[in-house]
């Protein structure tokens, strides 16, 4: 048998494996539900908040434990989500940007404009 041959999964093997398989499909489902499209790319037309979750679902995420190394077959998937994670977040920071960058200009507009109600009170009258 060469060392590239698929030897058959113990039973600690597949248990790990379908555990990295739902923490993988969780954290698709989370990107999923932030972005509007599924991994391919797809629009899912979610109805998304204004922090980008989807309304009703943001719940806090912890790291899941006890996972162990990740399974040779599930490499590329695991590098797909974390480039399509790395993309996020570049996609949150330019948001920001623009925004701040908005906030800005707002302000300084807002800076120029003259008051509309009287600045002084003749207390002498």
């Amino acid at each position: 048998m060469s060392p590239d041959a698929e030897a058959p999964l113990s039973a600690e093997d597949t248990t790990a494996h379908a555990r990295w398989e739902a923490a993988l499909a969780d954290l698709e489902a989370t990107l999923d539900d932030a972005t509007g499209t599924d991994t391919t790319g797809t629009d899912t037309d979610t109805d998304t908040t204004v922090d980008g979750t989807t309304a009703g679902t943001a719940t806090p995420w912890s790291a899941p434990t006890g996972l162990g190394p990740v399974p040779r077959d599930l490499v590329g998937r695991a590098s797909r989500l974390l480039a399509a994670q790395r993309d996020r977040i570049t996609a949150v920071e330019d948001a920001r940007r623009v925004t701040l960058e908005h906030l800005g200009a707002l302000r300084a507009v807002h800076a120029t404009r003259t008051p509309q109600a009287a600045v002084y009170l003749d207390a002498s009258a």
